[in-house]
């Protein structure tokens, strides 16, 4: 039998928002090599000194690509140098990093002839693919419109970044419970079912939900059963049951559950054992209120923790904060104003709401603090919770993640709909590849909330606009 034929490698052209996107992702092409132009380069050098939050990743793909290339001469830079030995694991990189002078284009090489960044890197792809044929050249940006641009000029293949990139659809996320249809136990043929104290915990066949991860709720249309993933075997599923009325009957700060979505999150929000949940949902589905009243309940009542951080991704925070008056939480306010707003809900009741809210917020130590000075710190014995968090990259989210220290709670919430960065999308949102990445993973929830309880406004708007 003949040898198959291996594959041609392609050549990636990468733009400046993918190194900024993931400051690494030149060793994510596996085989294949790797063309980073000169204005690449520019753009990186002119960012790493800015105010702005992405100065540090470009820093870190500025010496990440330093620490390949010091050792090697023009040619070989012009040439390529391997990246075997850089990666780890199965997808390590053998392909080869260069660089490509593009200002050294000649005006007959040249398809855009402005001397706009974008048009350069274009021009660049557009040369590569002339030279190279019939090598496939590949341009990977994050920009639409300059992809359109690349496609339009005659670049036969243009890219999006998706190393990433889990899931090809939204609808495919995982939403942290499985709905049964009709009764529960219906749907389960065997059972052997044990106490551990006060807890009832039952094994079924794992047939009965062969997708199941831990932490994944369980509930029936009937509402008559609501159970937690404990653990799992080939064959088997450990059910926690919760009892469908206990799991609605929970309360936090004066909070109680007006749906099973907002039952399911505050039992994991409350969960000393879970370390990081996820709250993905519409606006007004109730995350920010949840995951605050839940703070307030594990630092003040429970004295579980020592303090709330709370924090927020605002692309403008990086660049503007500095020069607004007062304290880091004077400063902040403005941005973290869904998180004062629920203060006031949950103590609309008081006679002084202003005395209350300034009471708690000295009483739980709540902290407001901008994304942008997390990093470097080791948070300790407090519960931080991260608001807005579809707006963050993935590399931007393990940032904060490995912030915290031992005995930290982190909460995680966003609105997949409303996504304000240029460069992400549903599925290319660090959110999105959280709640992908951590599903297995026994310390972390995921809940997605899909019932607006703002006000009937509200609920309205998020259906029919």
């Amino acid at each position: 039998m003949p040898k198959k034929k291996a594959e041609p490698t392609k050549l990636y052209v990468l733009d400046t928002n993918i190194l900024l996107h993931e400051p690494l992702a030149f060793l994510s092409f596996k085989e294949h090599d790797v063309v980073v132009p000169m204005t690449v380069l520019e753009e990186l050098d002119y960012i790493k000194d800015s105010k702005k939050d992405v100065a540090r990743d470009a820093r870190v793909s500025i010496r990440a690509m330093e620490d390949l290339l010091h050792e090697a001469t023009p040619e070989e830079m012009i040439e390529g140098v391997t990246m075997n030995g850089m990666g780890s694991g199965f997808a390590a990189p053998s392909g080869a990093l260069s660089i490509f002078a593009d200002h050294g284009l000649s005006i007959d090489q040249q398809v855009f002839t402005s001397n706009e960044n974008d048009n350069r890197i274009i021009n660049a792809a557009l040369h590569l693919q002339k030279i190279k044929h019939p090598r496939q050249v590949v341009l990977v940006t994050k920009d639409i419109n300059m992809r359109l641009k690349a496609k339009g000029a005659g670049l036969a293949h243009v890219e999006d970044y998706r190393t990433d990139q889990l899931i090809s659809d939204i609808k495919y996320l995982s939403k942290g419970y499985h709905t049964f249809d009709g009764e529960f136990w219906q749907n389960v043929k065997t059972v052997d079912s044990r106490s551990e104290g006060r807890d009832t915990i039952h094994t079924i066949d794992k047939k009965v939900l062969p997708e199941a991860y831990i932490n994944e709720f369980l509930i029936d249309e009937e509402g008559s059963f609501a159970g937690l993933v404990e653990s799992m075997t080939n064959d088997t599923i450990e059910v926690l049951d919760l009892g469908y009325d206990r799991l609605m009957g929970r309360s936090a700060w004066g909070i109680t559950p007006k749906n099973i979505g907002q039952g399911m999150a505050l039992h994991s929000l409350l969960d000393p054992h879970i370390d990081l949940v996820i709250l993905t949902g519409p606006a007004g589905s109730g995350k920010t209120l949840l995951a605050l009243a839940a703070a307030l309940e594990m630092v003040v009542e429970k004295n579980m923790y020592d303090k709330i951080i709370v924090t927020r991704s605002t692309p403008e925070i990086a660049e503007s904060i500095g020069f607004l008056p007062g304290t880091e939480e004077e400063k902040m306010a403005p941005w973290l104003a869904a998180i004062t707003d629920s203060l006031e809900v949950l103590h609309k009741n008081d006679e002084n709401v202003k005395g209350s809210m300034n009471y708690i917020m000295e009483k739980a130590n709540i902290q407001f603090k901008s994304v942008n000075f997390m990093r470097g710190r080791s948070i300790q014995n407090a519960i931080v919770i991260l608001d807005e968090s579809q707006n963050l990259t993935a590399s931007q989210l393990k940032t904060i993640i490995t912030r915290c220290g031992e005995g930290t709670k982190l909460i995680c919430g966003g609105n997949l709909a409303q996504i304000d960065s240029n460069y992400l999308s549903a599925v290319t949102s660090g959110l999105t590849y959280l709640v992908e990445k951590f599903k297995n993973f026994s310390g972390s929830a995921t809940l997605n909330l899909d019932g607006v309880v703002r006000s009937r406004l509200a609920e309205f708007a998020e259906k029919e606009l």
